[in-house]
């Protein structure tokens, strides 16, 4: 019996991913957290050695402005040298396509070979990837770096996200000094309905339980703060 086709086939997509390789759901998540613990741990810090007052809204205003500079600079610096190390990597490759071309080509076969392809299947897979350059070199470039070429991290992504991520985060124990507070309770209930909150999102993001990274980025967040205000109540120092 014969089948005759009427249409071109068409593989259909049953599911879609979400962006795994953008570069900012790392300094955001980073920068939430960092923001958060280190900004409520400094002024828990100041409130513990000197009190609540000018000094706490001082503290955490200044951990707030310089923090995020520093994380966004960071980010952006760290970023962008992985990025300009990946680029060079991939001129290497290019220049080695251009020179080698049957090199390259023999190797990539060898690969196919070592995941599990017979020889001749292999040689003629890498024949046929091999007869667009800029098709190869991508080929190449993901087998052996690890790397999509065409979608490389953005260090300026990176810095706005860690930027504004770590304000965010700082801006969570600050707020109820900015508003009146005269007490540290109301900062470290606020703080730890955030830390409970976002460990919780990020956990569902990730598809993992949301009640365990809630309970562990509050039992981290809590840890660092007790620290430091004990560290601050022992040392006495005074704010001016």
């Amino acid at each position: 019996m014969t089948i005759e086709l009427t249409r071109p086939y068409s593989p259909e997509k049953h599911h879609s991913h979400r962006d795994v390789t953008g570069g900012w759901l790392r300094p955001a998540v980073f920068g939430a957290m960092d923001g958060l613990v280190s900004n409520l741990a400094l002024i828990a810090g100041v409130v513990g050695a000197a009190g609540a007052g000018r000094g706490a809204v001082l503290a955490g205003a200044a951990g707030l402005i310089a923090g995020a500079c520093s994380m966004a600079a960071g980010e952006y610096t760290s970023v962008k040298s992985q990025t300009e190390l990946m680029r060079a990597e991939i001129a290497v490759e290019r220049r080695e396509l251009a020179r080698n071309p049957e090199g390259e080509q023999a190797e990539l076969a060898a690969l196919y070979r070592a995941r599990g392809l017979d020889d001749d299947l292999a040689r003629r897979v890498a024949a046929g990837l091999s007869v667009d350059p800029e098709q190869a070199l991508r080929v190449h470039v993901r087998e052996e770096l690890g790397v999509d070429p065409d979608d490389l991290p953005s260090p300026y992504v990176a810095a706005a996200s860690s930027f504004c991520a770590f304000a965010t985060g700082a801006l969570v124990p600050l707020a109820p000094f900015l508003l009146g507070a005269s007490g540290l309770v109301l900062a470290v209930v606020v703080s730890v309905l955030a830390l409970f909150g976002f460990g919780a999102a990020v956990a569902l993001m990730t598809a993992r339980p949301w009640w365990l990274g809630g309970l562990r980025q509050l039992a981290l967040g809590a840890g660092a703060a007790a620290v430091t205000f004990g560290l601050g109540h022992l040392l006495g120092v005074t704010v001016s």
